[in-house]
């Protein structure tokens, strides 16, 4: 194993391992949040912004945010998940479906395009 030519200044730890990423099917591999919080997303294209809405495990809604970026809902998810006292995303995978799908509703809304959450 080689480092990329991009990682000139770093060298391979001695116990340094490349793996070979098995595909990942959404469905199968799927598991609820042990908090039992999940997530609807939906591009609103007349307004032009994203709508999240976190619901808990009696299916009712506990937060809504909206944001023209990615990067402004999550950052605001959590700093409303730290202020609540709450731990809405237990699963890492959960958190990497979160910016996933939020990226997916912002290019939507970019190339005027219908979003529909996986």
């Amino acid at each position: 194993m080689n480092p990329s030519s991009v990682w000139k200044k770093q060298t391979l730890h001695p116990d340094c391992r490349e793996l070979s990423c098995p595909s990942h099917d959404p469905i199968r591999d799927w598991r609820a949040d042990p908090s039992g919080a999940y997530i609807l997303i939906r591009a609103d294209k007349e307004k032009k912004v994203i709508e999240l809405a976190v619901c808990d495990r009696e299916h009712r809604i506990v937060r809504i945010f909206s944001g023209k970026k990615c990067e402004d809902i999550y950052h605001t998810i959590f700093q409303e998940e730290k202020l609540a006292g709450a731990e809405w995303f237990q699963i890492k995978e959960h958190i990497a479906y979160l910016g996933k799908e939020l990226k997916k509703a912002e290019l939507s809304l970019a190339q005027n395009t219908n979003y529909l959450q996986e």
